[in-house]
């Protein structure tokens, strides 16, 4: 079932787009991360999703629903915590949420309390707001977004900030919550920190929408391996297999391999292909850190 969909959605600012023709697809029970530098526009994405600001052209559909009255309807279902979440410093943890709750007019009491209990939050008693850490007052934001029991909260930068128990904390939380059947969009300037949660990314650079891929896509384009240039990467495939049972290789083009095994004995590799009558030109390593990932591929598209 499709949750989100966005066709060729637009939103300029003077002569400048923040977003630019931006169509991704998010399905129920997906953990979709936007991936982008800060000021990519992921958070003017966001506030196009769930009304806090307009786009100039492009179409977006919730839960089925295009239309305005369809739309505001579906809104219902979305939680959200976008830039600071609009707490109230001296109220606590439960006065925050029971003030939404009316304000939201949602009947049930219990809720403010499950929220709270949900996002670990039930032992703050009378402390006030403005005296919660930060990953405290992360995590009441949260609580706030699941306040009304959505279908897909929408998270911007959840984890920035955070120390690194906060982040776990965070994670770990999203990752409860993704269980219960709740779609997540969450963007972050951090792949590393997003590839331990997301089953889907959009890489944003610029406003545009430049890459997207399933969590094993980018698993197979960052995989480790080592490199075999050959005069004939055919034969040195049997050679491999043959003499060392290596059957975890590709065969990239008539003269390139890519094994990944034996990565610590690259030695080993060689000699056996001269052994065997084939010419290796070169032998490395190969395969991007997640970080090295993101940055090729925006730094791919800026040239």
């Amino acid at each position: 079932m499709t949750v989100l969909k966005t066709r060729e959605l637009t939103k300029r600012y003077g002569n400048t787009a923040a977003v630019d023709n931006v169509s991704l697809t998010v399905e129920k029970s997906d953990i979709f991360g936007l991936i982008g530098q800060n000021g990519a526009g992921k958070t003017t994405l966001m506030r196009l999703i769930t009304s806090l600001a307009r786009p100039d052209s492009g179409s977006i559909e919730l839960f089925g629903q295009a239309d305005e009255a369809g739309l505001n309807a579906a809104r219902a279902r979305v939680g959200c915590v976008i830039e600071t979440p609009a707490l109230y410093p001296n109220l606590t943890a439960a006065q925050n949420l029971e003030y939404y709750r009316i304000q939201r007019g949602i009947p049930d009491k219990s809720v403010v309390g499950k929220s709270l209990e949900m996002v670990s939050l039930t032992g703050t008693g009378k402390k006030k707001f403005k005296n919660f850490s930060l990953g405290m007052k992360q995590r009441l934001g949260l609580a706030l977004a699941i306040l009304n029991s959505p279908d897909l909260i929408i998270l911007d930068e959840p984890v920035n900030g955070l120390d690194p128990m906060g982040i776990i904390e965070m994670r770990d939380l999203m990752k409860r919550l993704n269980e219960q059947g709740i779609t997540i969009l969450i963007s972050s300037h951090i792949l590393s920190e997003l590839s331990q949660v997301a089953t889907k990314y959009a890489i944003i650079h610029q406003g545009r929408l430049i890459k997207s891929l399933t969590q094993e896509q980018l698993r197979e384009e960052c995989k480790r391996a080592l490199s075999v240039t050959a005069d004939d990467a055919a034969k040195a495939a049997v050679i491999l297999e043959t003499e060392l049972n290596i059957r975890n290789y590709k065969q990239i083009s008539a003269n390139e391999l890519r094994l990944y095994e034996y990565l610590d004995n690259p030695a080993e590799v060689t000699f056996q292909l001269n052994k065997g009558g084939v010419r290796v030109a070169s032998i490395h390593e190969v395969g991007d850190s997640l970080e090295d990932y993101f940055t090729k591929t925006i730094g791919g598209e800026s040239k």
